[in-house]
């Protein structure tokens, strides 16, 4: 998933988008409500983890204008206020979930998981095609039932074309849902990638190239 982290407090920032690059989601990052606007504007996120307290523009703005903008990004908004009104009041503003600080990685991850599924079509807890079976929980991936190591991109890489079901999923698109936005598009990161990807999966091959479109699993 592509995620936008909207911190000011730039150790915590960092330490959120670390945790997340570690379950292989794509993440960008901002440290005021002004930035986080300028970037929900210009890319496709599935979440975004919002501090409430944000300097420039305060976070309540910021949700109000994810909420009513075209975007279909889910909002799991975050306060060091742990009473029921300030919950209930940043649910009101349209966030989609509600974390008090402090709190543990492992939730915070579980809950933008849980996010992400719900901003696309419903998808199998383990999504299985051409022999391959991916578990995004425990983040393996079996082919005819041998075990295949997957570094973060390649992982990324395989889920977004196996949720694709068949369907060609453009270089642009798992660009935008493997790397987050400093990724250069014309390194060819994500041709090697399938590259690597190709081999690690071995014969007979199951991710097509479709000239001038993308890829595709078979």
């Amino acid at each position: 998933m592509r995620v936008l982290v909207v911190e000011d407090e730039r150790l915590l920032a960092d330490a959120i988008a670390e945790w997340l690059r570690g379950d292989a989601h794509a993440v960008d990052l901002a440290y005021d409500g002004a930035s986080a606007l300028e970037r929900v504007g210009v890319n496709d996120y599935d979440v975004v983890v919002l501090d409430r307290d944000l300097p420039l523009v305060h976070g309540d703005e910021v949700c109000r204008e994810i909420v009513d903008g075209e975007t279909a990004a889910r909002v799991l908004m975050l306060t060091a206020a742990a009473e029921v009104t300030d919950r209930v009041d940043g649910l009101g503003l349209g966030a989609d979930d509600y974390l008090t600080k402090p709190f543990a990685f492992p939730e915070l991850a579980a809950r933008v998981h849980a996010l992400g599924r719900r901003c696309r079509p419903a998808a199998p807890p383990t999504l299985r095609r051409a022999g391959i079976t991916l578990d995004p929980a425990r983040r393996e991936v079996f082919r005819d039932g041998r075990y295949v190591p997957l570094a973060r991109k390649e992982f990324a890489v395989l889920a977004e074309l196996l949720l694709a079901d068949g369907a060609v999923v453009s270089a642009e698109r798992l660009l935008e849902k493997a790397w987050d936005e400093h990724a250069d598009p014309f390194t060819g990161a994500v041709r090697l990638t399938v590259l690597k990807l190709r081999r690690k999966l071995a014969d007979p091959p199951v991710v097509e190239t479709v000239k001038g479109a993308g890829y595709r699993i078979r």
